[in-house]
């Protein structure tokens, strides 16, 4: 995939929606990545992260609206592996992960807010597969988002 979220934002003005007051860190081996989205919402538990992301991920994007917590982390080297594996493009986390001296040789693109050395806990809580919101942005399932050393955007539809 090669794009420019600006170069997005430019020639889609009408549709795109751009994530505003939340600073990304990129760790993942994948500096821009963008694909359809699915949604996870939970707190420092990853139980429906690693479930999302152990499916077949047809190069689409898992947005979590983790509340922001950097507190715990949502997703690891281990879980970036295995969404590689099964061809998820990314992540982008308002939250946290860690491993990041290892996930920048996964090819797979992680945002988050921060890092964290502690795991999530895990209590099978979380919800998956609905709207999201977070940095005046509503991430929904099926629509696509752009992740790049820009910012974040996105869209109902397919951009190019």
């Amino acid at each position: 995939m090669n794009f420019s979220t600006p170069d997005l934002c430019d020639a889609h003005p009408d549709v795109m929606q751009v994530v505003t007051n939340l600073h990304w860190n990129s760790y993942g081996g994948l500096r821009a990545f963008g694909g359809q989205i699915e949604t996870v919402k939970c707190f420092e538990d990853n139980s429906r992260v690693k479930e999302c992301l152990s499916q077949p991920g047809h190069g689409r994007v898992l947005v979590v609206d983790g509340g922001g917590s950097l507190r715990h982390a949502l997703i690891g080297d281990q879980i970036a592996a295995a969404a590689a594996d099964n061809e998820w493009s990314g992540i982008i986390i308002n939250g946290a992960c860690r491993d990041v001296d290892v996930l920048p040789g996964i090819e797979f693109g992680v945002l988050a807010l921060g890092a964290v050395p502690i795991k999530s806990v895990r209590r099978g809580e979380g919800q998956a597969g609905l709207p999201v919101s977070f940095g005046r942005v509503l991430f929904k399932p099926g629509d696509w988002v752009y992740a790049d050393a820009n910012g974040v955007i996105a869209a109902p539809r397919q951009l190019s």
